[in-house]
């Protein structure tokens, strides 16, 4: 072979003007390469060798499929799927499934842009930007997907939970502002934190105004398919959702959001006091008994009851929901404090959802937002120390973070 010269060489070296051309080129190759070294693993052998062994796979090399174009996040690449014949099983490629013309990451990339505020009709000119003029794209298949994930969605929204060990649950409403509906839709979300200490979606549900009637039914259902009672229910203040859990799980525990209830104290505040009171306000929970917390509301109680009474009361109306988080480990109060589990990631939703009308019927925005919110779930931490998750599920009893043994709760009487 005649050795490159050192000017040809360079020649054909990508400059930044050709580079990406270049770095497609090589995936295609490499994505080549191994499509057929999977077929090749499949029967066995290397191409023209010949099948020897008495039980060697059944099959023959058949040529290439026609050219398909795959749509990756570095833009679009064109491969040539191997075909066999004469086979006893069907081969089917785990690389490149049938009918796939997008990647994972590309799939997960179009939920996220629409919510981002790009419309259906400029989802072919935005992606074609991206992943460049060939690749698979048009209205057509961007609405198959949309469909897609409906079927997804209302697959997943019906399994069976039965195998699932909840221990504490997050509840909260996203509002939808829905171009064709009088009223913002509501989409009610609960995630749970396993007995294994992770995190997962449990119900992604529309809603109307976060009423007792739909959480009840949100309730209902995952009990219906066979969730158990979790031990700890974190949400906000809002009564339907204390009245719809009472029905249907009255033994669950509750605790209220410290984030809601600090943001609704410091709203019957003058604005040049709130600086000073939300001081004092975010030591109380953090407080390190549930003592020490009573004592650091009834100091601000007194700071402030002569001159701001609605203050005052409105931080000691349900109080019990605001200290539920000391009867459980000290190494999860942060995550049980307040809703932010899920708060967090429905926090750009609600940008992307309310800075313009996305979404026709509220119904359309809901397989589309669960599907963003999956793509979250798959980066949900652990809560801490989860090795104490699973003792609470099994009934293990705590006292301000502590475990209870026979010998604290001597001293404690």
């Amino acid at each position: 072979m005649k050795k490159k010269t050192p000017a040809a060489a360079a020649a054909s070296m990508p400059t930044w003007e050709t580079l990406e051309p270049f770095v497609r080129t090589q995936i295609q190759a490499t994505l080549q390469a191994v499509l057929d070294e999977e077929l090749t693993a499949f029967l066995g052998r290397e191409r023209s060798e010949r099948r020897t062994a008495v039980d060697a796979v059944a099959g023959y090399r058949n040529g290439h499929g026609r050219p398909r174009r795959l749509g990756l996040s570095c833009g679009t690449i064109e491969v040539r799927r191997p075909r066999a014949r004469d086979l006893e099983e069907r081969f089917e490629s785990r690389v490149l499934p049938l009918f796939r013309r997008h990647s994972q990451a590309v799939a997960e990339l179009l939920p996220e842009l629409y919510l981002h505020g790009l419309s259906r009709g400029d989802f072919e000119f935005a992606l074609r930007g991206l992943l460049g003029s060939g690749a698979p794209l048009s209205p057509a298949s961007i609405e198959r997907l949309r469909g897609k994930w409906q079927v997804e969605y209302d697959a997943w929204a019906s399994r069976p939970l039965a195998d699932l060990e909840p221990v504490y649950v997050w509840a909260d409403g996203v509002y939808v502002k829905a171009g064709l509906e009088r009223e913002k839709a509501c989409l009610l979300v609960v995630i749970g934190a396993l007995a294994d200490g992770t995190k997962q979606v449990l119900a992604v549900v529309s809603g109307y105004r976060e009423s007792k009637e739909s959480w009840r039914a949100v309730f209902a259902d995952l009990q219906a398919r066979g969730l158990e009672t979790p031990r700890l229910l974190v949400a906000d203040g809002i009564p339907g959702l204390w009245s719809g859990l009472a029905e249907v799980w009255p033994e669950c525990a509750e605790q209220r959001c410290w984030n809601h209830k600090l943001m609704n104290v410091l709203d019957q505040l003058p604005r040049k006091l709130q600086a000073m009171a939300r001081e004092q306000l975010c030591t109380i929970p953090y407080a390190p008994t549930r003592r020490e917390a009573e004592r650091r509301r009834d100091a601000f109680a007194k700071a402030y009851r002569r001159t701001h009474p609605r203050a005052v009361a409105l931080l000691l109306k349900d109080w019990e929901r605001m200290v539920a988080f000391y009867d459980f480990p000290r190494e999860h109060w942060k995550h049980l404090r307040t809703s932010n589990v899920v708060e967090s990631p429905f926090a750009a939703v609600r940008l992307r959802t309310d800075a313009a009308k996305r979404f026709k019927k509220a119904a359309n925005a809901t397989a589309l937002i669960w599907r963003l919110l999956r793509v979250a779930e798959s980066r949900f931490r652990k809560l801490d120390a989860p090795q104490l998750t699973a003792e609470v599920h099994r009934g293990v009893k705590y006292a301000d973070g502590v475990r209870i043994t026979k010998s604290n709760q001597r001293v404690a009487a």
